[in-house]
């Protein structure tokens, strides 16, 4: 009978559990980036079911993670073209909105005159 190699057991044991994590990682920071979502320790620890702590001391997998966000940062977000956008075109928004409140206020008070006038009729007719 052979004899048993405690510690190559274990050794087997932790490549293969290491090796799941990273293809765990991969997987996850592949689906982050086709869902055009933010890549980050928290977002990866979610979407992966792999701990923060192990992404944090795994060094090739946080060198990517940290890659991948520096990376992110440097194009602009949707909500940040969406507030430069605003912020550009806040003088012609304020004008429309001002257009917009001056017609609202001449058709409340052509509409209280027609109602003016439609009491009037319905206080004739008692």
């Amino acid at each position: 009978m052979a004899k048993y190699d405690r510690s190559a057991h274990l050794k087997s044991i932790h490549a293969q559990r290491k090796a799941n994590t990273y293809q765990k990682v991969d997987e996850a920071i592949n689906r982050l980036i086709r869902a055009n979502e933010s890549i980050n320790f928290n977002s990866v620890s979610n979407v992966s079911n792999v701990s923060k702590a192990t992404l944090y001391n795994n060094v090739n997998i946080r060198e990517r993670i940290e890659a991948l966000r520096q990376q992110q940062s440097k194009e602009p977000t949707p909500k940040q073209v969406k507030r430069e956008i605003n912020d550009s075109n806040k003088d012609a928004l304020i004008e429309s909105l001002k257009r917009k409140i001056k017609k609202l206020e001449n058709d409340n008070k052509r509409l209280r005159e027609q109602l003016k006038v439609a009491y009037a009729e319905v206080y004739k007719k008692i």
